[in-house]
């Protein structure tokens, strides 16, 4: 197959995805719900730091879909915190697409649903490039990694909006020099906002829920906007 043909190949599934990613979106943003998808390379801690922000956040209005290879081994630690988490597992696919999202909605969605977590496939390189209908895309990375990730896969820290620097419990043990990460994600993304925690010493965390907050504040005031302008187009008729 010829490279051309390869790259209108991809196009075509970009582009289907982008279209079905869009449909997510205004679902979603109709309904007030805040989607974040959490993407990450595997070991990074997501799950444990998701049950931890649920445990601090409240059950109620709050949904997870799961995503792995195999297993629903992650699903189930959800639903322990009394959350609804549906598993998606993509067999060898190396991430989640929208039409997985858009299949997983009618399943996850409890009444009241406010706040909606993707827990992506552990995977710094594909997720990158597909949109899920998300609010945000959140990357986190621990300092048991490498702080040159966002020089290695700089495609994910340039589409995510907030970078999560997490175990920063382990970093007096570690070899991991923080501020030159920081340093190289803002070199990829100067308007990456980026937070430390720790979701086993607490450090950060409350940082994390008010970050949350604002983006959901920031939806509530997006959603009032349309329904001004509405308003106003049906007065002019």
């Amino acid at each position: 197959m010829s490279q051309r043909r390869l790259v209108e190949i991809e196009t075509n599934i970009l582009a289907r995805n982008d279209a079905i990613a869009e449909g997510n979106r205004r679902r979603l943003e109709a309904d007030g719900v805040l989607a974040l998808n959490l993407v990450s390379s595997p070991g990074s801690g997501k799950t444990t730091l998701l049950v931890d922000t649920i445990r601090r956040l409240g059950a109620e209005g709050v949904a997870v879909i799961e995503g792995d290879q195999q297993t629903a081994n992650d699903a189930r630690r959800i639903r322990e915190t009394g959350v609804p988490a549906l598993q998606v597992n993509t067999g060898k696919g190396c991430h989640l697409d929208a039409s997985m999202v858009e299949r997983a909605l009618p399943q996850v969605s409890p009444p009241g649903l406010g706040l909606l977590f993707i827990e992506n496939v552990g995977n710094l390189v594909c997720p990158a490039g597909f949109d899920l209908g998300e609010d945000a895309k959140v990357v986190i990375l621990s300092v048991t990694e490498g702080e040159d990730k966002p020089l290695k896969y700089p495609h994910m820290f340039a589409a995510a909006s907030l970078m999560l620097l997490s175990k920063v419990d382990l970093a007096p043990h570690v070899d991991f020099d923080m501020d030159a990460c920081e340093a190289y994600a803002r070199r990829i993304n100067p308007e990456l906002e980026i937070l430390r925690l720790s979701a086993t010493s607490g450090e950060g965390m409350d940082a994390w829920l008010d970050w949350i907050d604002a983006r959901r504040e920031a939806l509530r005031q997006r959603a009032l906007s349309r329904a001004r302008q509405h308003l106003a187009m049906l007065e002019q008729r």
